[in-house]
């Protein structure tokens, strides 16, 4: 994957950011923010990206914000786009980093390193035809 300076991550809240305690917010998981920062530091945009909505979602900011983190944009792409904040869609980034990826999130630590060293484990294979080819 080629990599530009600054990267476009959208990061999930809950099981994310916090140990997933929705309706609620759950506590921090370890180095999620240290993590987080050190990613702003670097110069990264980040995008909370998050099913929570209401006041449901302001808890999300409001933790976020007390914990030292504010986001280059919250459930929309860019900070000037507009939409309908009630119903859930998929947004732009280069990164998507979610508690429900195959595999589950990794450890914060392991994120941060594989970010900043380019490594992260995506290749793109040209697209085969036919169903069945997506399992060879």
């Amino acid at each position: 994957m080629n990599f530009q300076d600054t990267l476009i991550i959208a990061i999930d809240f809950d099981g994310t950011i916090v140990e997933d305690a929705y309706p609620k917010v759950g506590k921090a998981r370890l180095f999620a923010f240290e993590t987080l920062k050190r990613l702003q530091d670097d110069g990264h945009r980040l995008i909370l990206w998050t099913y929570r909505s209401g006041d449901k979602l302001q808890d999300a900011v409001n933790f976020c914000q007390e914990n030292g983190i504010e986001f280059y944009a919250i459930n929309q792409s860019f900070p000037e786009e507009e939409f309908d904040n009630s119903k859930s869609r998929k947004i732009y980034a280069d990164i998507y980093i979610d508690d429900r990826n195959i595999g589950g999130i990794l450890g914060w630590g392991e994120v941060y390193q594989m970010i900043s060293n380019k490594e992260l484990p995506i290749t793109r294979q040209p697209k085969k035809k036919g169903f069945f080819s997506i399992f060879r």
